[in-house]
C-alpha cells in the first residue's frame, strides 16, 4: 500500500501537467480569442473652403438723431399740427402758438424803423445845410461837427429800428413750431390752451423726434477684439455686419461699422462700436435689443470638419483619423468658429488626413478599424447657435 507521502507527489505531479497543458488545450479551442476586431467607420477628407470669421455681440437700436421739441417764444398753444407718433417732415408745422401779440410787436417794431428812418433823413438835410453855409463862413466848424454827429446817430438809430424788426418777424415766425428733422414724432405733451415757456434750454417740451431710417446698433467689443482689428486681421471700420431682432432666427438685415469710440472703457474693458442699419419699413423702433455679427477677418482657406467628429480629451480638442495601415490615430487640434453644421479647425489637421466623422465614439487610438468612404458636406439649414430670447403672451381669448 503506498505511503501518504507518495500519494501527495503523485498529486502534484499530475496538478503541474494538467497547468502545463491546460491553456495550450484552451488556445486550440479558442484561436483568434484576445485579438481586437477591426470595427466599420466612416472616413472623409476636410472639407476646403474660404471662410471669415464673424463675431457675435449683444446691443440696441439708437436713432441716428434725437431732437426735443421746444417752443422759441413763449406764448399759449393754439393749436396741433400732428397726431401721436406719426411721421413728420422736416419743416412740417407740429404746434401753432397764438401770435397776436407777436404781430403787435412787429407792428411797433416797423412803426420806431419808420421814424428812425425820418429822423435820419431829416439829419442828412441838415448835414448838407451845414455843409454850404459853412463854406460861406455862415457857421462855425463846431456846429458843423454836430450836424455830422447827428447824421450818424441817425444812421445807427435806423440799423437799430430795423434789427428790431427783424427780432420782431423771427417771433412771430417762431409762433409755428415746425419739425427741425424727419422723423417719427412722440405724443404732444401739451395740449392746446396751456402756456409754455419758450426761447431756451429750460424750456418746455413739448413733444419728441427720432430719425429711424438708418438706425444705429451700439455695443461693445472687448480689447482683445479691437486690437484684431487694428492689427489687420480684421476690417473694423467699413466692416460688413448683419443684425437680427430678438424674436428672429436669422440675420435679416445688413449694415457696416462706423463708428470706434476714441477710448477703452477703463472699468469694463471695451471699447463702444456702432453699425449703421438701414431701416426703410420702420419696423425697428430706437431702443430695441438685438445681435449683429461684425465680420472679424478677410476671408481666407479653412479646414472643416463636423462637430460630431470633435472629441473631448480634459482640456484638450482630438479629432480622429485613420492612418495607412487602417489604424485609429489621435490628433490634438486648434478649434476656430462654427460654421453651420461644420466647425473649422485651425492647427493639427492636413487636408489628405482620412478624418473618422461616423463611429469614432466606438473606436480607441492604436485600434484597427474597417474604413468606409464618405464626403463631408455643408447643410445650409443648419439651426443658428444663437438663441432665440422670447417671451408668451400672458393670455388667449377668442377672436370674435
Amino acid at each position: 500500500m503506498p505511503s501518504p507521502l507518495l500519494r501527495c507527489a503523485a498529486g502534484l505531479a499530475m496538478a503541474a501537467a494538467l497547468a502545463a497543458c491546460g491553456p495550450a488545450d484552451q488556445d486550440a479551442a479558442q484561436p483568434g480569442q484576445g485579438q481586437p476586431q477591426a470595427m466599420p467607420v466612416q472616413v472623409a477628407q476636410p472639407l476646403r473652403e474660404q471662410v471669415a470669421d464673424w463675431d457675435e455681440f449683444t446691443g440696441r437700436f439708437e436713432s441716428t438723431a434725437s431732437v426735443q421739441v421746444r417752443a422759441r417764444v413763449t406764448g399759449y398753444v393754439e393749436a396741433v399740427r400732428f397726431t401721436d407718433g406719426q411721421m413728420v417732415e422736416e419743416g412740417d408745422v407740429l404746434f401753432v402758438i397764438d401770435s397776436r401779440p407777436f404781430e403787435a410787436a412787429l407792428a411797433a417794431a416797423e412803426g420806431q424803423r419808420a421814424q428812425a428812418r425820418a429822423e435820419l433823413a431829416q439829419a442828412e438835410t441838415d448835414f448838407a445845410r451845414a455843409e454850404r453855409l459853412r463854406a460861406s463862413d455862415a457857421i462855425s466848424e463846431e456846429e458843423l461837427e454836430q450836424r455830422r454827429t447827428g447824421q450818424a446817430a441817425g444812421q445807427a438809430a435806423l440799423a437799430s429800428a430795423e434789427a428790431n424788426v427783424r427780432a420782431a418777424r423771427l417771433d412771430l415766425d417762431f409762433t409755428e413750431v415746425t419739425a427741425p428733422i424727419s422723423g417719427r414724432v412722440s405724443a404732444r405733451n401739451v395740449d392746446p390752451g396751456n402756456l409754455v415757456a419758450g426761447g431756451s434750454s429750460q424750456g418746455d417740451v413739448l413733444t419728441t423726434i427720432v430719425s429711424d431710417d438708418p438706425l444705429y446698433f451700439t455695443f461693445n467689443a472687448s480689447e482683445a477684439t479691437w486690437l484684431r482689428y487694428q492689427r489687420g486681421q480684421g476690417t473694423g471700420a467699413g466692416a460688413p455686419v448683419e443684425v437680427r431682432l430678438q424674436d428672429e432666427a436669422e440675420f435679416s438685415r445688413t449694415g457696416e461699422i462706423v463708428f470706434a469710440d476714441n477710448q477703452i472703457a477703463g472699468q469694463s474693458g471695451t471699447i463702444r462700436m456702432r453699425a449703421e442699419i438701414a431701416n426703410e419699413d420702420g419696423f425697428i423702433r430706437p431702443g430695441m435689443l438685438g445681435e449683429v455679427r461684425v465680420r472679424g477677418s478677410s476671408p481666407y482657406q479653412a479646414l472643416l470638419v463636423p462637430q460630431t467628429a470633435v472629441q473631448t480629451d480634459g482640456a484638450r480638442r482630438l479629432i480622429y483619423v485613420v492612418n495607412a495601415d487602417n489604424e485609429v490615430e489621435a490628433r490634438a487640434v486648434q478649434l476656430g468658429p462654427i460654421s453651420g453644421n461644420l466647425r473649422v479647425v485651425q492647427q493639427g489637421l492636413e487636408p489628405s488626413d482620412r478624418v473618422i466623422v461616423n463611429g469614432a465614439i466606438r473606436v480607441q487610438p492604436g485600434a484597427p478599424v474597417q474604413p468606409q468612404d464618405a464626403v463631408i458636406e455643408r447643410d445650409p439649414d443648419a439651426p443658428s447657435t444663437l438663441r432665440i430670447q422670447t417671451q408668451p403672451a400672458a393670455s388667449a381669448r377668442p377672436a370674435n
